[in-house]
């Protein structure tokens, strides 16, 4: 029980891979504060945990939220938006919703609830692998996960002093219902999940289990020395192509 008595929230904890970690966050031994958009989806995620329906991009919802929110041990920021489409083919409010959901929503998180983080504290943003090199129509994603992959780094300096650490990982594909919704807007969703399941050594993809496993280490005292990195989960992608 590595995180017994330990106090972490999550975003995006209503689906995907901030409900998977948030599970397995509670198997051990966390206290919980879910935070999502959508209050019953958080209940189904867990019941025995502290609910927060709100939208992390929103700086007034996230400050009062801030105001009461108890000491915190942890963060996993993993709430974050898909769309796809190329720089001149993505409308402007496109880039203006990724701006938002990816990087606005983990800067917000971080400016108000970084002095409810108790020294020694950990937190672990999600950035993704297509921030690290560029693939085709995901031209606003990767460039606001850049962002993120950036962000960690910035807030791994400036709460070094405080021995809080802060790391990004860079999933590859993962089987998430984000990935889902990809496929059933692609022209042949066979043909692109048999693409995105081959850009990697393992030729699969990943699941949410196993990312969440990668944030558990991150957040627990076992990568007491680890901070500041951009850690890829992506099936060796990253590394070969």
């Amino acid at each position: 029980m590595p995180f017994a008595g330990k106090r972490i929230l999550v975003t995006g904890a209503g689906s995907g891979i901030g409900r998977t970690a948030a599970r397995l966050f509670r198997e051990r031994g966390a206290d919980l504060e879910l935070v999502g958009r959508r209050l019953a989806a958080l209940q189904d995620t867990l019941l025995d945990a502290h609910h927060i329906p709100l939208d992390h991009a929103d700086e007034a919802a996230v400050a009062a939220f801030a105001a009461s929110c108890p000491p915190l041990d942890g963060m996993f920021l993993a709430a974050g938006e898909l769309r796809t489409g190329s720089v001149e083919g993505t409308p402007t409010a496109d880039f203006e919703a990724m701006i938002a959901a990816n990087l606005r929503g983990p800067w917000l998180m971080a400016h108000h609830l970084g002095p409810k983080l108790k020294d020694g504290a950990s937190v672990v943003l999600v950035g993704s692998n297509i921030a690290l090199r560029a693939i085709p129509d995901s031209a606003a994603y990767s460039v606001t996960k850049a962002g993120v992959h950036m962000l960690a780094k910035v807030l791994a300096l400036e709460w070094a002093s405080r021995g809080i650490r802060c790391n990004a990982i860079a999933p590859g594909p993962i089987h998430t219902t984000m990935v889902a919704v990809r496929l059933a807007a692609s022209a042949d969703p066979a043909a692109d999940l048999a693409r995105l399941a081959v850009v990697n050594p393992l030729k699969r993809l990943g699941t949410e289990v196993e990312v969440a496993a990668l944030a558990a280490h991150l957040l627990s005292d076992e990568s007491a020395w680890t901070t500041g990195a951009v850690i890829t989960i992506d099936g060796g992608a990253n590394a070969v192509y």
